[in-house]
Protein backbone atom coordinates (compact mmCIF):
# COMPACT_ATOMS: atom_id res chain seq x y z
CA UNK A 1 0.00 0.00 0.00
CA UNK A 2 1.77 3.83 -1.11
CA UNK A 3 1.74 5.94 1.27
CA UNK A 4 0.12 9.37 0.38
CA UNK A 5 2.33 12.55 1.35
CA UNK A 6 1.33 15.03 3.54
CA UNK A 7 1.01 18.58 2.41
CA UNK A 8 1.77 21.43 5.19
CA UNK A 9 0.30 24.92 4.45
CA UNK A 10 2.93 26.84 5.78
CA UNK A 11 2.01 30.46 6.73
CA UNK A 12 4.41 33.79 7.08
CA UNK A 13 3.36 36.13 9.26
CA UNK A 14 6.16 38.54 8.94
CA UNK A 15 5.52 39.21 4.98
CA UNK A 16 3.89 42.27 3.62
CA UNK A 17 0.20 42.23 2.76
CA UNK A 18 -0.79 43.12 -0.49
CA UNK A 19 -1.67 46.82 -1.12
CA UNK A 20 -4.33 47.77 -3.03
CA UNK A 21 -3.32 49.94 -6.08
CA UNK A 22 -4.27 54.19 -4.87
CA UNK A 23 -4.65 53.36 -1.11
CA UNK A 24 -1.00 53.93 0.02
CA UNK A 25 2.90 53.96 -1.51
CA UNK A 26 3.69 50.90 -3.35
CA UNK A 27 7.44 49.61 -2.53
CA UNK A 28 10.16 51.16 -4.60
CA UNK A 29 13.15 49.05 -6.33
CA UNK A 30 16.67 50.12 -5.78
CA UNK A 31 17.01 51.71 -9.00
CA UNK A 32 14.02 54.36 -7.91
CA UNK A 33 15.58 54.78 -4.52
CA UNK A 34 18.97 55.31 -6.00
CA UNK A 35 17.56 58.17 -8.64
CA UNK A 36 14.98 59.61 -5.75
CA UNK A 37 18.62 60.14 -4.05
CA UNK A 38 20.62 61.19 -7.23
CA UNK A 39 18.03 63.67 -7.20
CA UNK A 40 18.03 65.06 -3.67
CA UNK A 41 22.01 65.54 -3.95
CA UNK A 42 21.79 67.36 -6.98
CA UNK A 43 19.23 69.76 -5.16
CA UNK A 44 21.17 70.14 -2.43
CA UNK A 45 24.41 70.74 -4.75
CA UNK A 46 22.47 73.91 -7.10
CA UNK A 47 21.32 75.48 -3.48
CA UNK A 48 24.76 75.32 -2.52
CA UNK A 49 26.04 76.93 -5.91
CA UNK A 50 23.41 79.44 -5.67
CA UNK A 51 24.29 80.49 -1.62
CA UNK A 52 27.99 80.73 -3.21
CA UNK A 53 27.11 83.21 -6.10
CA UNK A 54 25.04 85.37 -3.93
CA UNK A 55 28.10 85.15 -1.41
CA UNK A 56 30.72 86.07 -4.29
CA UNK A 57 28.17 88.99 -6.01
CA UNK A 58 27.78 90.40 -1.85
CA UNK A 59 31.56 90.26 -1.44
CA UNK A 60 31.79 92.14 -5.49
CA UNK A 61 29.40 94.64 -4.66
CA UNK A 62 31.12 95.66 -1.27
CA UNK A 63 34.74 95.40 -3.32
CA UNK A 64 33.21 97.94 -6.28
CA UNK A 65 31.82 99.86 -2.92
CA UNK A 66 35.06 100.55 -1.01
CA UNK A 67 37.29 101.16 -3.97
CA UNK A 68 35.04 104.00 -4.85
CA UNK A 69 35.29 105.64 -1.38
CA UNK A 70 39.06 105.16 -1.81
CA UNK A 71 39.11 102.48 0.89
CA UNK A 72 41.42 99.97 -1.07
CA UNK A 73 44.87 99.42 0.29
CA UNK A 74 47.41 97.47 -0.89
CA UNK A 75 51.57 97.81 -1.69
CA UNK A 76 52.06 99.02 -5.25
CA UNK A 77 55.83 99.26 -6.64
CA UNK A 78 57.29 103.01 -6.27
CA UNK A 79 58.35 102.58 -10.66
CA UNK A 80 54.46 102.25 -11.24
CA UNK A 81 53.47 105.43 -9.45
CA UNK A 82 53.35 108.12 -12.31
CA UNK A 83 52.86 111.84 -10.65
CA UNK A 84 52.25 113.90 -14.50
CA UNK A 85 48.51 114.15 -13.97
CA UNK A 86 48.28 116.88 -11.06
CA UNK A 87 50.42 119.73 -10.67
CA UNK A 88 52.15 119.81 -7.49
CA UNK A 89 51.85 122.93 -5.09
CA UNK A 90 55.69 122.68 -4.39
CA UNK A 91 57.95 124.49 -6.30
CA UNK A 92 60.85 122.49 -8.00
CA UNK A 93 63.55 121.36 -6.32
CA UNK A 94 64.76 119.01 -3.42
CA UNK A 95 62.54 119.26 -0.17
CA UNK A 96 64.41 119.45 3.39
CA UNK A 97 62.29 117.85 4.70
CA UNK A 98 62.75 114.45 3.22
CA UNK A 99 65.64 113.08 5.15
CA UNK A 100 63.40 113.97 8.47
CA UNK A 101 60.63 111.77 6.83
CA UNK A 102 62.96 108.81 5.73
CA UNK A 103 64.21 108.65 9.50
CA UNK A 104 60.64 108.36 10.74
CA UNK A 105 60.04 105.86 7.92
CA UNK A 106 63.03 103.75 8.98
CA UNK A 107 62.06 103.52 12.42
CA UNK A 108 58.79 103.14 12.41
CA UNK A 109 57.36 102.68 9.03
CA UNK A 110 54.66 104.27 7.16
CA UNK A 111 51.51 105.32 9.12
CA UNK A 112 49.31 107.32 6.32
CA UNK A 113 49.83 105.38 3.00
CA UNK A 114 49.63 107.53 -0.28
CA UNK A 115 47.16 107.41 -2.89
CA UNK A 116 46.84 106.48 -6.24
CA UNK A 117 44.30 106.25 -8.97
CA UNK A 118 44.19 102.88 -11.03
CA UNK A 119 45.74 103.37 -14.53
CA UNK A 120 45.95 100.29 -16.94
CA UNK A 121 49.84 100.77 -17.01
CA UNK A 122 50.06 101.63 -13.72
CA UNK A 123 49.55 103.86 -10.75
CA UNK A 124 48.33 107.92 -10.90
CA UNK A 125 49.47 109.84 -7.53
CA UNK A 126 46.78 111.73 -5.93
CA UNK A 127 48.17 112.66 -2.47
CA UNK A 128 51.68 111.59 -0.48
CA UNK A 129 54.22 112.80 -3.18
CA UNK A 130 56.65 113.42 -0.31
CA UNK A 131 55.86 109.57 1.52
CA UNK A 132 56.88 108.52 -2.38
CA UNK A 133 59.65 110.28 -2.89
CA UNK A 134 61.13 109.58 0.52
CA UNK A 135 60.03 105.55 -0.30
CA UNK A 136 62.04 105.85 -3.94
CA UNK A 137 65.00 107.49 -2.22
CA UNK A 138 65.03 104.69 0.45
CA UNK A 139 65.68 101.91 -2.06
CA UNK A 140 68.05 103.36 -3.98
CA UNK A 141 69.87 103.99 -1.37
CA UNK A 142 68.94 100.55 0.61
CA UNK A 143 68.38 98.26 -2.10
CA UNK A 144 66.01 97.04 0.49
CA UNK A 145 62.94 95.31 -0.73
CA UNK A 146 61.29 96.42 1.63
CA UNK A 147 60.95 100.20 0.33
CA UNK A 148 60.33 99.00 -3.08
CA UNK A 149 56.65 98.31 -2.42
CA UNK A 150 54.68 101.32 -1.10
CA UNK A 151 51.45 101.46 1.08
CA UNK A 152 48.46 102.73 -0.99
CA UNK A 153 44.78 103.68 -1.15
CA UNK A 154 43.36 103.10 -4.13
CA UNK A 155 41.15 105.12 -5.53
CA UNK A 156 38.84 103.94 -8.84
CA UNK A 157 39.58 105.36 -12.23
CA UNK A 158 37.88 108.24 -13.69
CA UNK A 159 37.56 110.51 -10.68
CA UNK A 160 37.02 114.08 -11.61
CA UNK A 161 39.66 116.56 -11.90
CA UNK A 162 38.09 118.86 -9.67
CA UNK A 163 37.90 116.73 -6.97
CA UNK A 164 41.46 115.20 -7.01
CA UNK A 165 42.77 118.77 -6.73
CA UNK A 166 40.43 119.23 -3.73
CA UNK A 167 41.60 115.64 -1.49
CA UNK A 168 45.47 117.26 -2.68
CA UNK A 169 45.17 120.56 -1.19
CA UNK A 170 43.14 119.89 1.75
CA UNK A 171 45.60 117.61 2.78
CA UNK A 172 48.57 119.91 2.38
CA UNK A 173 46.33 122.72 4.34
CA UNK A 174 47.49 121.45 7.55
CA UNK A 175 50.57 120.93 6.56
CA UNK A 176 53.33 123.77 7.28
CA UNK A 177 55.46 125.05 4.65
CA UNK A 178 53.78 125.79 1.55
CA UNK A 179 53.50 129.53 0.95
CA UNK A 180 50.68 131.48 -0.36
CA UNK A 181 52.75 131.70 -3.91
CA UNK A 182 53.20 127.61 -4.19
CA UNK A 183 49.10 127.73 -3.29
CA UNK A 184 48.51 130.73 -6.11
CA UNK A 185 50.56 128.85 -8.47
CA UNK A 186 48.41 125.43 -7.83
CA UNK A 187 45.68 127.80 -8.38
CA UNK A 188 46.90 128.94 -11.69
CA UNK A 189 47.58 125.28 -13.28
CA UNK A 190 43.94 124.38 -12.46
CA UNK A 191 42.24 126.79 -14.44
CA UNK A 192 45.07 126.26 -17.25
CA UNK A 193 44.36 122.03 -16.79
CA UNK A 194 39.95 122.43 -16.36
CA UNK A 195 37.81 124.00 -18.84
CA UNK A 196 35.17 124.67 -16.62
CA UNK A 197 37.22 126.85 -14.66
CA UNK A 198 35.91 130.54 -15.28
CA UNK A 199 39.00 132.55 -13.83
CA UNK A 200 41.41 132.41 -11.73
CA UNK A 201 39.45 133.95 -8.49
CA UNK A 202 37.22 130.88 -9.39
CA UNK A 203 40.16 128.32 -9.33
CA UNK A 204 40.80 129.79 -5.99
CA UNK A 205 37.56 129.03 -4.75
CA UNK A 206 36.96 125.55 -5.89
CA UNK A 207 40.18 124.45 -4.74
CA UNK A 208 40.51 126.59 -1.13
CA UNK A 209 36.99 125.96 -0.51
CA UNK A 210 37.97 124.95 2.79
CA UNK A 211 40.37 127.73 4.21
CA UNK A 212 38.75 130.91 5.25
CA UNK A 213 37.67 134.29 3.55
CA UNK A 214 41.16 135.98 4.75
CA UNK A 215 43.39 133.12 3.81
CA UNK A 216 41.38 132.93 -0.11
CA UNK A 217 42.23 136.92 -0.49
CA UNK A 218 45.93 136.81 -0.13
CA UNK A 219 45.61 133.64 -2.56
CA UNK A 220 44.21 135.46 -5.01
CA UNK A 221 46.39 138.93 -4.38
CA UNK A 222 49.69 136.22 -5.17
CA UNK A 223 47.97 135.33 -8.25
CA UNK A 224 48.06 138.41 -9.30
CA UNK A 225 51.49 139.03 -8.69
CA UNK A 226 52.72 135.61 -10.71
CA UNK A 227 50.32 136.44 -13.75
CA UNK A 228 51.59 140.07 -13.68
CA UNK A 229 55.72 138.80 -13.35
CA UNK A 230 55.15 135.98 -15.46
CA UNK A 231 58.41 133.72 -14.91
CA UNK A 232 60.76 136.07 -13.43
CA UNK A 233 59.79 134.98 -9.86
CA UNK A 234 61.49 131.67 -9.86
CA UNK A 235 61.21 130.86 -5.57
CA UNK A 236 57.70 131.25 -4.63
CA UNK A 237 58.49 129.65 -1.38
CA UNK A 238 60.83 132.81 -0.42
CA UNK A 239 57.75 135.30 -0.77
CA UNK A 240 56.21 136.02 2.49
CA UNK A 241 52.64 137.09 2.64
CA UNK A 242 54.20 140.77 3.36
CA UNK A 243 56.15 140.99 0.75
CA UNK A 244 54.02 139.78 -1.38
CA UNK A 245 51.47 142.01 -0.88
CA UNK A 246 53.75 144.86 -0.80
CA UNK A 247 55.10 143.74 -4.24
CA UNK A 248 51.69 143.87 -5.85
CA UNK A 249 50.69 147.15 -4.80
CA UNK A 250 54.12 148.48 -6.25
CA UNK A 251 53.05 147.21 -9.27
CA UNK A 252 49.65 148.17 -9.36
CA UNK A 253 50.39 151.36 -8.52
CA UNK A 254 52.97 152.06 -10.96
CA UNK A 255 52.94 149.22 -13.80
CA UNK A 256 56.13 150.10 -15.24
CA UNK A 257 58.08 148.92 -11.98
CA UNK A 258 57.70 145.31 -13.33
CA UNK A 259 60.02 145.78 -15.87
CA UNK A 260 62.94 147.62 -13.44
CA UNK A 261 62.06 144.64 -11.25
CA UNK A 262 62.43 141.70 -13.88
CA UNK A 263 65.76 143.35 -15.30
CA UNK A 264 66.73 143.11 -11.22
CA UNK A 265 66.08 139.12 -11.67
CA UNK A 266 67.44 138.62 -15.03
CA UNK A 267 71.16 139.69 -13.77
CA UNK A 268 71.16 136.58 -11.60
CA UNK A 269 69.53 134.10 -13.61
CA UNK A 270 71.05 131.51 -10.92
CA UNK A 271 69.91 132.79 -7.92
CA UNK A 272 68.89 130.77 -4.49
CA UNK A 273 66.30 131.04 -2.55
CA UNK A 274 68.43 133.50 -0.08
CA UNK A 275 69.45 135.48 -3.33
CA UNK A 276 65.71 135.88 -4.95
CA UNK A 277 64.51 137.01 -1.56
CA UNK A 278 67.64 139.51 -1.23
CA UNK A 279 66.12 141.40 -4.54
CA UNK A 280 63.02 141.56 -3.90
CA UNK A 281 63.56 142.68 0.08
CA UNK A 282 66.30 145.34 -2.04
CA UNK A 283 63.49 146.57 -4.98
CA UNK A 284 60.90 147.19 -2.23
CA UNK A 285 63.19 149.31 0.12
CA UNK A 286 63.70 151.37 -2.90
CA UNK A 287 61.58 154.65 -3.28
CA UNK A 288 60.51 154.66 -6.99
CA UNK A 289 60.41 158.36 -8.31
CA UNK A 290 57.29 159.39 -9.63
CA UNK A 291 56.92 160.74 -12.67
CA UNK A 292 56.25 164.43 -13.08
CA UNK A 293 53.09 165.23 -14.41
CA UNK A 294 52.70 167.01 -17.98
CA UNK A 295 49.65 168.65 -16.96
CA UNK A 296 49.57 171.82 -15.79
CA UNK A 297 48.19 172.73 -12.62
CA UNK A 298 44.95 175.42 -13.70
CA UNK A 299 43.85 177.64 -10.58
CA UNK A 300 40.42 177.24 -8.63
CA UNK A 301 37.63 179.33 -8.66
CA UNK A 302 35.54 179.13 -5.00
CA UNK A 303 32.84 181.13 -4.03
CA UNK A 304 29.97 181.48 -1.53
CA UNK A 305 26.57 182.28 -1.98
CA UNK A 306 23.47 182.56 0.70
CA UNK A 307 20.98 180.20 0.07
CA UNK A 308 17.73 179.65 2.64
CA UNK A 309 19.18 176.37 4.07
CA UNK A 310 22.78 178.11 4.68
CA UNK A 311 25.59 179.02 2.93
CA UNK A 312 26.28 177.19 -0.27
CA UNK A 313 30.08 176.60 -1.72
CA UNK A 314 30.76 176.62 -5.04
CA UNK A 315 34.08 175.16 -6.29
CA UNK A 316 35.19 175.08 -10.06
CA UNK A 317 38.61 173.61 -11.54
CA UNK A 318 39.28 172.21 -14.48
CA UNK A 319 36.78 169.25 -15.48
CA UNK A 320 34.90 170.00 -12.03
CA UNK A 321 32.26 171.46 -10.47
CA UNK A 322 31.83 171.27 -6.74
CA UNK A 323 28.40 172.25 -4.87
CA UNK A 324 28.22 172.18 -1.22
CA UNK A 325 25.22 173.23 0.89
CA UNK A 326 23.70 171.55 3.88
CA UNK A 327 20.77 170.01 2.62
CA UNK A 328 19.84 166.35 1.35
CA UNK A 329 19.75 166.79 -2.12
CA UNK A 330 19.50 162.35 -2.45
CA UNK A 331 15.82 163.31 -1.65
CA UNK A 332 15.08 164.97 -4.78
CA UNK A 333 13.71 162.91 -7.67
CA UNK A 334 15.63 161.84 -10.11
CA UNK A 335 14.05 163.58 -12.62
CA UNK A 336 13.98 167.22 -10.78
CA UNK A 337 17.45 166.71 -10.20
CA UNK A 338 18.23 166.10 -13.91
CA UNK A 339 15.91 169.11 -14.82
CA UNK A 340 17.99 171.37 -12.30
CA UNK A 341 21.13 170.29 -13.68
CA UNK A 342 20.53 170.58 -17.78
CA UNK A 343 19.19 173.95 -17.23
CA UNK A 344 22.77 174.65 -14.91
CA UNK A 345 24.56 173.66 -17.81
CA UNK A 346 22.14 175.05 -20.52
CA UNK A 347 22.75 178.56 -18.50
CA UNK A 348 26.15 178.97 -19.05
CA UNK A 349 26.23 178.14 -22.75
CA UNK A 350 24.53 181.33 -22.79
Amino acid sequence: MTKKRRVFDIEFDDAEPTVPAGTQEARRGPMATAISENADALTARQQAEAAIRMENDALAHEHVRLKKAGLITDLIPVGEVRTDKLTRDRTAGRDDEIDELKSSIRSIGLSNPIRVEKLDDGYELIQGYRRLTAFRELFEETGDEAYARIPAGINAAGEHLEKLYRRMVDENLVRRGVSFGEMAQLAIAYRCEDPNVESYDHAVEILFASSGRQRRSYIKQFVRLIVQMGDHLQHLEAIPRALGQSLLKRIDEQPDQIRHLAQRLEREPERGIEDEARILKAFMAEKPARPKSSVPKTAKTTFRMSRPEGMAKCTAADGRVELQLDRDFSLLKRQRLEAAVQAFFDALDE
